[in-house]
């Protein structure tokens, strides 16, 4: 129902386009209006009428930026004369017409963009949007008081009915519809509860009438509640795409409400908000007290005027009587009238989203609004909390094109409050159980923190780092706000869950707590998130103090019970990497090796010191963190003050850098805060604290200032490192002193001869431009070869004088002769420092020294080792590397493939550790290897098999089974001596040879060859003998696959009492272990069951059993017992013995009982 005005009017107004207007006024007038029965009416087009509204919203509006529309629907109070009386009218005959069903639908969908919070494109903001903005946006209040207090209908009930009958269909029979109308009306709900008064806009209503209380009391009343928990608590199973409309809802419902106090009980909560009328009563008392000393009176209500002259031949005025009689109040009162005109810098523009996502102001709720939001709060942590946030979790890291930016700021903000409120639930209940008068009985689901368990798992833990180091970066301070009340708040929740009566919940808290001082990205995140601190505003500091206050007792206390804290470190690593590029099709040049830097991600562990993360988190930047909360003194409460308190403390007194506090107005903030004007109220719980503090501070800085008069300079400046030392203890810090490394030896690759090598080490030299060096070596073995030639001829000279000094005795026998001297090491000097300094750093340098005789005398990493000339080396040795040196030098080698002398070098270390590499044994392993270097002669064990051998596995089973408990070291290397002994004995006693000598060359044992051939002898009689009793009886058939197989199928089974076997021949095979037995009989021929079976393979298979006891075979001369029958038995199948079609057959093995019959076995193929 529209205000009827001229058409004259409409064109003059110059915001709103006339033909829009006229549009739009047209249509609510033909949407309906009140009858004479002053009900409302529909229209006759009352429904295309709605879908032609949309359509305006929708073009005119959402795509061409204009909001004239919604300019033209405000004024024609469309949604107040027009929509709400309609869904009214539909309401009670909502589910059973269909046209009704149409109708509320369409009022739906035109509510949900008008009620939609109005923005203003950040990117192309239109004339239009900024002139309509004052105008829509109070509308909208008035169109959430219309529709909050609406008395003739439940709008947001009728709203839910709507949706009802599409959250009825399961989800997967909802079409695309069913979901867009589920979501509208969600969104329908968000818009009610998101809208508030504007703070730019000054609002004509009473701000109580759209207050959150009243939208809390009606959302109970309408029965909103349990609709929103249905929809949340069933997430991911019948709702997917809701979970983000959900997340809204709840953040701007609990938005600023604090948690604690919404679970304490009516007794407690009304003692808590008289304590805070108390304190801003005792607030107010001081003001007017400190006031009242300056206020007028009626002897100096004239006017006073004074000039004050300064140093510079100024004058300043001033008025007033305030400052007569002391220069200090004179001078406050200059500084009270001082005008600083401060360039204004890039400040953040805050927008409407920004005041509609600001989280930190608390918001009042009344005592109806408070019980009734309690109990949803409640039913929600018991039923929806984790699928809500578990689906919610998994759709930010998806990254789902549903997720906006805002979402996940919204989703840890409400990860906080939840976790504080089911901590605060926690501690009424415990409370309510402890009083002796309350019948409140704790239960186990009570004790549990399983109603959380989402949000306190590894994923959680790693989305959250990511959130936090992503705002960090982008200075997003607004999300990196949520992210710390989120960090803070799951350490409270750890905290308690370690004080936890369940050890499970113990357990958890203790893994939380590993996983998350494990990293050291995360200590150090902490750390720069408090010196980040810049002008973020009050949220953004009290949530960066807090967090450091909390993490870092946590981390104190948490690095005191667990002594061997391992925390990772993650440093750049850089890796050098060699690359070569092949020469091309045209023959071109190789070009030089390219050392590329490839910057890598290193992680080690390493022990933690909590004192050295101290260091590096109080320092300059988190002192004037904390400081710039202390200013705010008069704002804080009490244990905001503590927390201040505890880190000043620790950053004074218990390590030692007040000097940090040093700074005049730091100084100045403190007298204040005791001494006034506008400090700590007396009154305070916590004054007495900080009084005794600032006077052992100023004390502190007495003493400091009579020791280093300096610091009076000092005071005017923050503290830098590299004077904090000098300002602290009075003299510089001494310079760290780094041991000197020795390089790494070099050795050439391959199997050069000594003068190759020389040449490699010569040719690398002269590739690097050390001619010099070279020029060195030559002459250190120039007068080496003099000195060492020198001291043989007067050792020569010295043996011929004794010689004719020396006489022979009288008995005629000669004296025996002396062996020579060696002669003396020769001392190899540098010629100047930096020669020495090269003889212990340039690795190419030590290693021609090392080739051409000389030897380094000291420890590995001492600059001041000596090189000496051993005595070994002899004149000649000298002087052939003294001519390779002057050969090389001019005429360097030349190598195949364009190699240079630099690729023929490579670190011994290396080497050494390449062919010392072993494979490392697991736990069950003692460390057992053949690698000894006993020699063991011609009977060393062979080399490599063609198969792996499984001796270690079978030795491993057989250990673990004969040893199930623990064994020590010593019990291990005990057993493993022992093992090695055997087998060391077992391999001496193999009697063949893996050489082939020549007769000629070996040394003939008499003895030992005549036991030899006389074995051998024995042997081929034995062989003889078998083989003329085989043709006695009959050509043996050539053992066939099928056998063999039976053969080793019988050797697996049980072992046997078998007679006696001798020594296999020379042509014996593994197939044939018995060779007393004909050929063509099996290897368990010695028994009877087995001679029985091995008769009737030959011959034709019977049903008939055997009538009569069979004699025992006699095997030679040994009897088999007969209780060998109880035993198992290779089952055959009787088979013609011309038939060679089933040689490949695989054989039948069973080990199932056998049936007697009066004593007799009876084949399987009889039964």
């Amino acid at each position: 129902m529209a205000q009827q005005t001229t058409l004259d009017e409409w064109a003059r107004d110059p915001l709103v386009d006339p033909e829009v207007r006229a549009h739009v006024y047209s249509l609510v007038n033909a949407l309906g209006g009140n009858g004479e029965d002053g009900t409302y009416t529909l229209g006759d087009d009352a429904l295309l009428c709605l879908k032609d509204l949309r359509k305006w919203l929708k073009f005119a509006d959402a795509e061409l930026g204009r909001r004239d529309a919604a300019r033209c629907m405000a004024e024609a109070k469309l949604l107040q004369g027009d929509l709400l009386p309609i869904l009214a009218k539909m309401s009670e005959k909502l589910m059973t017409q269909k046209l009704k069903y149409k109708v509320a639908l369409a009022v739906l969908e035109l509510l949900v963009p008008l009620t939609w919070p109005y923005e203003i494109d950040p990117l192309e903001p239109t004339e239009n949007q900024i002139n309509h903005a004052p105008y829509i946006q109070l509308a909208q209040i008035g169109y959430k008081r219309a529709i909050l207090h609406f008395d003739r209908a439940q709008i947001l009930n009728t709203v839910v009915k709507i949706a009802l009958p599409p959250m009825a269909i399961p989800l997967r029979e909802r079409g695309p519809r069913d979901e867009a109308i589920i979501r509208i009306a969600l969104y329908f709900i968000r818009n009610v509860v998101m809208l508030s008064p504007p703070s730019s806009v000054p609002v004509d209503i009473d701000e109580a009438e759209v207050s959150r209380s009243t939208t809390i009391d009606t959302l109970h009343d309408q029965e909103i509640f349990p609709a929103l928990l249905t929809v949340a608590s069933n997430i991911g199973e019948d709702y997917v795409v809701q979970d983000v409309v959900i997340l809204e809802v709840l953040f701007y419902l609990l938005k600023g409400i604090d948690a604690e106090k919404l679970f304490l009980d009516e007794k407690k909560l009304s003692s808590r908000n008289t304590d805070e009328l108390k304190a801003l009563m005792q607030k107010e008392k001081a003001m007017l007290a400190d006031s009242a000393r300056h206020a007028p009176t009626r002897h100096n209500r004239f006017g006073t005027m004074v000039w004050v002259k300064r140093d510079d031949e100024k004058v300043s005025t001033l008025s007033g009587q305030d400052f007569l009689g002391k220069a200090q109040k004179t001078m406050e009162k200059m500084d009270k009238t001082k005008k600083w005109n401060k360039p204004k810098g890039r400040s953040r523009k805050k927008n409407d989203e920004f005041d509609r996502d600001e989280f930190d102001l608390e918001v009042p709720l009344t005592t109806s609004a408070h019980k009734h939001l309690k109990s949803f709060v409640e039913e929600f942590l018991d039923s929806s909390f984790n699928p809500l946030f578990m689906h919610l979790r998994k759709a930010i890291e998806r990254e789902e094109e549903r997720i906006e930016e805002r979402h996940s700021r919204q989703y840890f903000y409400l990860v906080a409050w939840f976790l504080k409120a089911e901590c605060a639930r926690r501690r009424n209940l415990k409370e309510k159980a402890a009083d002796p008068k309350s019948a409140e009985i704790l239960t186990a689901e009570d004790e549990s923190y399983g109603l959380v368990a989402e949000v306190l798992n590894q994923a959680t833990f790693i989305l959250l780092n990511r959130f936090m180091q992503k705002s960090q970066d982008e200075k997003a301070w607004q999300d990196l706000n949520a992210g710390m009340k989120c960090f803070t708040q799951i350490l409270f929740t750890v905290q308690e869950m370690s004080e936890s009566a369940l050890e499970e919940d113990q357990e958890i808290a203790e893994n939380i707590q590993n996983r998350i001082f494990y990293e050291e990205a995360t200590h150090d995140r902490i750390v720069q998130m408090l010196r980040s601190y810049k002008d973020q505003g009050f949220g953004y500091l009290d949530a960066c103090t807090e967090l450091a206050h909390v993490f870092l007792r946590m981390l104190e206390r948490y690095a005191k019970q667990n002594v061997d804290l391992q925390i990772r470190s993650k440093r750049r690593a850089r890796k050098m990497e060699a690359k070569r590029q092949g020469a091309d099709s045209a023959g071109a040049d190789v070009s030089d090796r390219e050392e590329v830097e490839n910057a890598q991600r290193t992680s080690t562990e390493r022990k933690f010191d909590f004192d050295r993360y101290a260091h590096k988190f109080v320092n300059q930047s988190s002192v004037n963190t904390f400081m710039a909360f202390l200013k705010l003194h008069n704002e804080l409460d009490a244990e905001q003050l503590k927390r201040i308190h505890r880190f000043l403390y620790r950053a004074v007194f218990k390590m030692k850098l007040g000097i940090l506090l040093f700074r005049v107005d730091y100084i100045q903030l403190l007298h204040k805060l005791i001494k006034g004007p506008e400090g700590l109220d007396a009154a305070l719980p916590s004054f007495k604290e900080w009084d005794e503090f600032v006077r052992h501070f100023f004390r502190t800085v007495v003493k400091k200032v009579q020791e280093r008069p300096i610091l009076y300079v000092e005071m005017l400046f923050s503290k830098i490192n590299s004077t904090m030392f000098y300002l602290e203890n009075g003299f510089d810090m001494a310079p760290p002193v780094r041991t000197p490394r020795a390089p790494a030896e070099l050795e050439v690759k391959g199997d050069m001869t000594r003068q190759e090598q020389i040449g490699v080490a010569v040719g690398v030299l002269v590739n690097q431009n050390k001619s010099d060096a070279l020029r060195w070596v030559r002459e250190v073995l120039s007068s080496a070869i003099e000195e060492r030639k020198a001291w043989q001829s007067m050792e020569e000279a010295r043996r011929e004088v004794a010689a004719a000094e020396r006489q022979v005795e009288e008995s005629g026998e000669e004296a025996p002769a002396e062996e020579p001297p060696k002669p003396p090491s020769i001392l190899v000097r540098p010629d100047n420092d930096e020669r020495r300094t090269a003889m212990f750093k340039d690795n190419k340098l030590r290693l021609l020294m090392t080739l051409v005789g000389c030897s380094r005398l000291g420890e590995p990493n001492d600059p001041e080792a000596t090189w000496l000339i051993g005595s070994s080396v002899t004149v000649p040795e000298l002087t052939e590397a003294l001519d390779l040196i002057r050969k090389f030098e001019f005429e360097p080698p030349i190598y195949e493939d364009g190699k240079s002398a630099q690729d023929f070098l490579r670190s011994k270390a290396t080497a050494i550790r390449r062919t010392a590499r072993r494979v490392d044994f697991d736990d069950d392993s003692d460390g057992v290897d053949n690698d000894t270097e006993e020699d063991r002669g011609e009977y060393a064990p062979d080399g490599p098999t063609a198969r792996k051998s499984t001796a270690k596995k079978i030795l491993k089973r057989r250990r673990r089974a004969r040893t199930p408990e623990e064994l020590d070291d010593e019990e291990k290397r005990r057993r493993a001596e022992a093992r090695l002994k055997r087998e060391l004995e077992k391999q001496r006693n193999i009697k063949s040879t893996v050489f082939v000598h020549s007769s000629d060359d070996e040394d003939w044992d008499e003895d030992r060859d005549k036991e030899f051939f006389a074995k051998e002898q024995a042997l081929r009689a034995d062989t003889l003998a078998q083989f003329k009793r085989s043709l006695a009886l009959g050509s043996p058939e050539p053992a066939s696959k099928k056998r063999k197989g039976n053969v080793q199928a019988g050797s697996e089974k049980k072992k046997r009492k078998t007679p006696p076997k001798r020594r296999k021949g020379l042509f014996d095979t593994d197939e044939s272990e018995d060779e007393d037995q004909p050929l063509h009989s099996s290897s368990r021929g010695s028994s009877p069951e087995a001679a029985a079976l091995d008769t009737e393979s030959d011959g034709e298979s019977t049903d008939t059993p055997m009538s009569s006891q069979p004699a025992a075979v006699v095997t030679n001369g040994n009897k088999t017992p007969a209780s060998v029958a109880d035993k198992d038995t290779v089952m055959a199948d009787a088979q013609d013995g011309t038939d060679d079609d089933d040689e490949d057959a695989a054989p039948t093995v069973r080990r199932a009982p056998l049936r007697t019959r009066g004593g007799f076995v009876i084949d399987s193929d009889s039964e």
